[in-house]
């Protein structure tokens, strides 16, 4: 089993990165590979709803995006990370993760997903809640905690003094991998939920 991890800090090392790598941890412990792409230190360009990708399969702007797509469809799980610096999730990483999701075909039911903040000291669960709709919207289980998913520090270093965040981190990591295990497992003896042929409407018809 793998795990994607995004992390959406310019600092590659930063608070965010802790976070991750305490979760990183746990899944090397559960025998479960993961790989972490650096998106926040990447220049990504927003989505400028040009339509290429429904014809094309893949995001007009040939970058980390379509890079990552084969990565995401093979994996089990996707943590996306993400530094809070107003109140809301990183610019370049929202660009990402926007086109990540709009652009690739490939169905994402039962993947599991997790979000996890950083930041000195408010607007992590506003980030925390504007990263899980993309999983919501995708069909993709949601990990859970024992709290919101965060861990507070200004400079680099400050959040492994967070203890009771990295135990949030930890909690989630585990959590995550039994889902993931249990989903697995599920897929084989029922198989994936039967889906309805999608009705699109718009609020003007």
């Amino acid at each position: 089993m793998k795990v994607l991890m995004l992390n959406g800090s310019p600092h590659a090392n930063g608070n965010t990165y802790a976070a991750l790598h305490e979760m990183e941890k746990i899944f090397e412990q559960q025998g479960i590979e993961t790989e972490i792409i650096n998106v926040g230190s990447q220049a990504i360009r927003g989505c400028v709803a040009c339509g290429a990708c429904g014809k094309k399969g893949k995001c007009a702007f040939d970058d980390l995006v379509n890079e990552t797509a084969p990565e995401f469809e093979a994996c089990d799980g996707l943590v996306i990370g993400s530094p809070v610096y107003y109140a809301s999730a990183n610019g370049t990483l929202v660009s990402f993760v926007d086109r990540l999701f709009y652009s690739t075909p490939f169905d994402k039911t039962m993947k599991v997903g997790a979000s996890v903040v950083a930041a000195r000291r408010g607007g992590l669960s506003a980030t925390f809640d504007e990263l899980n709709k993309y999983f919501t919207i995708s069909g993709m289980p949601v990990a859970s905690s024992q709290y919101w998913n965060s861990v507070h520090g200004r400079t680099a270093g400050e959040a492994e003094q967070d203890g009771e965040g990295l135990q949030t981190m930890r909690t989630l990591a585990r959590n995550m991998a039994f889902l993931m295990k249990s989903i697995a497992l599920g897929k084989e003896r029922y198989g994936l939920p039967e889906k309805e042929e999608k009705i699109a409407t718009h609020f003007v018809r």
